[in-house]
């Protein structure tokens, strides 16, 4: 395909799949440059993060604990109830707003330099691939030729390495679910009581495998909805990794004895196709499969460093500063993302400042209207329910200020033990002569260490009787 098809039809294929459907397995080019180097940094931060956060204590608690199956869930330190879940609503909301904001201005950075995908695959598998087989240009001899010795050899290496490495991420992920020491616990104590765990791990190790090992770049491609929204959020202002095809068309090779100055600074190594992940072409512009990784920009300027030209053909830019030179700007859309933003941030940071300890939830028995214990007596059943959010046990008690009510209930003790929930069974009872209605409104004083926090009412259901 010639030069001027490739620019005209590169959006009717995908830079992974061939004429006929099948998939080009890709063979990406490293390239160490200035960018590179941050990422790696920043990549191990990230991994040391990873991998230490199930070992981190903020006051001997877990930093991060989602148990979904427990329904227990430690974040920072602080725990969190199922009765907390509008705060993970809010939370998630924040974050998608946050990201489209991000998107809106810098593009797609996220993918290339903090997404989890991009950064197990790029900075520990690829490098793994990439010391056992070789370079690029290696690695795909290595695929093209028979089943030899070499080829059994390395690649039992790759799926060994490929293999432990999974397991490793599994068991940090399970860690991060149920707590590693209950983990540990698992791992270690008998395989008959505990082989539903060996199961649960078998079967993340085998997907994280087939992510980084067959999958790779069509979960940024094809799996991602992020990839997919890209395209409805980017406007000519936002920041991405463009190529500057005012300064670099025509592009044309540089020859010995021949003119350059009807060409652009653009050489036509193809550099910058050998190193992206996912097999574009920036030249061709900004494009769905693009992860704004920044493998190109390093390509290019090391090209440019040898042909004495500035840096900067492929750079972070916006397309408007690129053809119209005009600057960065805070566009209408941008500044209404930002206040929506801002606006979740406020009532997050408020709802967590004045989140209670302690809750509480008087509810009727199900299916429980009233019983009639004596001609004297009615009584009605209710279920008080109560999350201790802290890891002090409180004192609890509760007060019934209506005339006449009798209240029973299987537990006195007058005490809610730490970081638990707890469910009582109450026993209002009535005498005939207090009731002046099929239905009564009862208020409930809840008392946490002497103070009163809340007020509940309920209804007390029993049969109206005349007054003798």
């Amino acid at each position: 395909m010639s030069q001027s098809d490739n620019t005209k039809n590169y959006r009717e294929h995908l830079g992974n799949v061939d004429s006929q459907g099948g998939r080009i397995w890709l063979f990406p080019k490293i390239i160490k440059g200035n960018l590179y180097r941050y990422r790696t940094y920043l990549s191990w931060l990230y991994l040391a993060f990873f991998f230490a956060g199930p070992f981190i204590k903020i006051n001997g608690k877990p930093l991060l604990l989602l148990d979904v199956l427990g329904r227990r869930f430690v974040i920072f330190g602080q725990p969190f109830w199922p009765q907390d879940f509008h705060f993970l609503v809010l939370l998630v909301i924040t974050l998608i707003v946050f990201i489209v904001l991000f998107t809106v201005i810098y593009g797609r950075v996220f993918c290339g330099w903090v997404c989890p995908q991009t950064i197990f695959m790029e900075m520990v598998f690829r490098k793994i691939e990439n010391l056992i087989e070789g370079n690029s240009i290696k690695q795909r001899k290595l695929k093209e030729m028979p089943w030899n010795r070499e080829k059994i050899t390395k690649r039992t290496l790759k799926f060994l390495a490929f293999f432990g490495v999974s397991f490793i991420i599994a068991n940090t992920f399970l860690a991060y679910i149920i707590g590693w020491e209950e983990l540990w616990s698992k791992i270690t104590g008998p395989f008959g009581e505990n082989y539903k765990t060996l199961i649960g791990l078998t079967v993340f190790t085998a997907v994280f495998y087939t992510v980084f090992a067959k999958v790779r770049e069509l979960v940024c491609i094809m799996i991602c909805p992020y990839g997919r929204l890209q395209g409805v959020m980017l406007d000519p202002n936002s920041m991405v990794v463009a190529y500057d095809d005012v300064r670099g068309e025509p592009r044309g090779k540089i020859r010995k004895n021949e003119d350059q100055a009807d060409k652009g600074d653009c050489v036509d190594c193809g550099l910058c196709v050998d190193v992206c992940p996912t097999g574009i072409d920036i030249r061709n512009g900004t494009q769905l499969e693009c992860v704004n990784c920044t493998a190109c920009i390093d390509a290019c300027d090391s090209v440019m460093d040898k042909i004495n030209k500035p840096r900067g053909l492929v750079r972070i830019d916006s397309i408007n500063n690129i053809r119209n030179k005009i600057g960065f700007r805070f566009t209408p859309r941008i500044i209404a993302y930002t206040a929506v933003m801002v606006i979740l941030v406020g009532v997050f940071i408020g709802l967590v400042v004045t989140r209670t300890d302690v809750e509480a939830h008087l509810l009727r028995a199900p299916g429980k209207t009233y019983y009639k214990e004596s001609e004297d007596v009615y009584s009605n059943i209710y279920h008080l329910e109560m999350v201790n959010k802290t890891y002090d046990t409180i004192p609890i008690r509760f007060e019934v200020n209506y005339p006449g009510v009798m209240v029973h209930t299987t537990d006195t003790s007058g005490i809610l033990p730490a970081n638990e929930e707890q469910k009582r069974v109450l026993l209002f009872k009535m005498n005939t002569k207090d009731i002046k209605s099929n239905k009564t409104t009862i208020p409930v004083a809840f008392y946490v260490d002497g103070k009163l926090v809340k007020t509940m009412e309920t209804t007390f259901l029993a049969p109206k009787t005349s007054a003798k």
